[in-house]
């Protein structure tokens, strides 16, 4: 039961997220539009009036109005500036006082004595 409930709000999250909600919320509002034009006009009629965007219902008005007030509080969030604080100009490395070169033969896997606990697994086939 839990398990569904955390991926129901993953999927609900994403939905959010993406912005899929308008695009389900739209298609009800053209749906139930459709709907109500087909009760007075012929189907050609009523697909026009749905989709041409001069007859907006309620639904679709607001979906609109949401999604600009959704942009313009985008748009409002200002980019947020980068401060470094001040630095000399005569910047230099200096090396560090002990430095030693580690000898090669230190990081092959010749110089390791010890060998390994476990036989390497043989094939099955052999």
């Amino acid at each position: 039961m839990i398990v569904r409930i955390g991926k129901f709000l993953v999927i609900a999250t994403l939905v959010a997220t993406t912005g899929a909600h308008w695009a389900l919320l739209q298609s009800v509002a053209w749906t139930t539009m459709l709907a109500d034009n087909l009760h007075t006009n012929s189907f050609h009629d009523a697909v026009t009036m749905t989709f041409d965007g001069r007859h907006p219902c309620p639904i679709c008005q607001a979906i609109a109005a949401e999604k600009k007030s959704e942009k313009k509080s985008e748009a409002v969030s200002p980019a947020p500036k980068l401060e470094f604080p001040p630095m000399n100009d005569n910047f230099v490395l200096v090396a560090p006082s002990q430095f030693e070169l580690l000898p090669l033969e230190s990081f092959s896997a010749k110089s390791f004595s010890q060998k390994p606990l476990l036989q390497p697994p043989r094939g099955f086939i052999a």
